[in-house]
């Protein structure tokens, strides 16, 4: 690590990163509540106008809601959710991981190993930011992929053909999944996965609208995947600088318009996350405004938007 990467924390105090740090569990349960609130009010608006435009929408905020409950997940593998360690794992799980088929228990090893390796031969996630750039026709087709439900069966048939050798006792090759195949973990996730969406079709059911689970599949299956690419790529894609922490992965100074279908959750703070991977999210951006006062964002790795990472992304 040079003498750039560690300048930045010069310029803050223990007592700020402390501070950064804290845990404020009833803004974990706001998150929640949001992502949630966010998937409910599409389904009504379906229910209540259904029409093509409805639809499409609906399709586009639960994607980008289901990708802002892989963020949940994903924060409580950073045991950053709930101070109770036990109770973090089972919100992360049971409300966030398992209803969209991760488990925060099988993704922590994977990812803790992709921040202590990050763009050596080591990191787990290397291959998804080293093919790029791409030709306008592969994003095209990446797109494509993604909004037909190719890329979501794919990863559905593939996550559960894994699950199955592993819960047979078999070892595997998780390969670019972003998961350690565990038995234990494996079993628990598939029970969790079933039993979470069978309670989803229920209350769908109880309302009288069973087939709005449809637009919670159909989103899991196509807008989720377009969304996590475009995260993917922005985090660590075409970065300047792959040896420097302060250039080798990338905040995107997103709207209101691209947080709402693009990057819930704080998701497009990535690199004051990979500085301090503790800091909840919810306090990332002001993470991200102390660094910008103090000058320290000065040539770094900063985009103002996700159209700019994809332009960046295509040759």
């Amino acid at each position: 690590m040079g003498k750039r990467s560690k300048a930045w924390l010069e310029q803050f105090t223990t007592d700020e990163i402390r501070e950064l740090r804290a845990i404020r569990e009833h803004r974990a349960w706001l998150t929640l509540f949001v992502n949630y609130g966010l998937i409910a009010a599409s389904m009504a608006l379906v229910a209540s106008l259904p029409n093509v435009f409805t639809v499409v929408l609906a399709l586009f905020i639960i994607g980008a809601r289901q990708l802002g409950l892989a963020v949940v997940m994903h924060e409580s593998a950073h045991y950053t959710l709930f101070k109770n360690r036990k109770f973090n794992d089972f919100v992360g799980n049971w409300l966030a991981g398992y209803p969209i088929y991760l488990s925060a228990n099988m993704y922590r090893a994977h990812h803790l190993e992709h921040h202590a390796k990050t763009w050596t031969d080591g990191d787990p996630d290397l291959s998804l930011a080293t093919t790029f750039p791409v030709s306008k026709a592969s994003m095209a087709r990446k797109v494509i992929r993604d909004l037909l439900g190719i890329t979501g069966l794919k990863k559905l048939i593939g996550t559960t053909y894994l699950v199955v050798k592993v819960i047979g006792g078999e070892e595997v090759d998780s390969g670019t999944l972003p998961m350690r195949m565990e038995r234990r973990p494996a079993i628990r996730m598939v029970v969790g996965t079933v039993l979470t969406n069978l309670i989803l079709l229920g209350v769908l059911w109880a309302f009288g609208h069973p087939l709005l689970y449809l637009l919670w599949f159909g989103a899991w299956m196509t807008t989720n995947n377009l969304v996590a690419r475009i995260r993917s790529i922005a985090e660590h894609a075409v970065v300047p600088d792959s040896g420097d922490p302060m250039g080798q992965t990338r905040t995107v100074r997103a709207g209101w318009l691209e947080r709402l279908l693009i990057a819930p959750n704080c998701v497009q703070y990535h690199l004051e996350h990979h500085l301090v991977m503790t800091v909840p999210h919810y306090n990332l951006p002001k993470f991200h405004a102390m660094m910008r006062e103090r000058g320290l964002l000065e040539g770094a790795c900063v985009a103002d938007n996700y159209v700019q990472v994809l332009r960046a992304a295509v040759a």
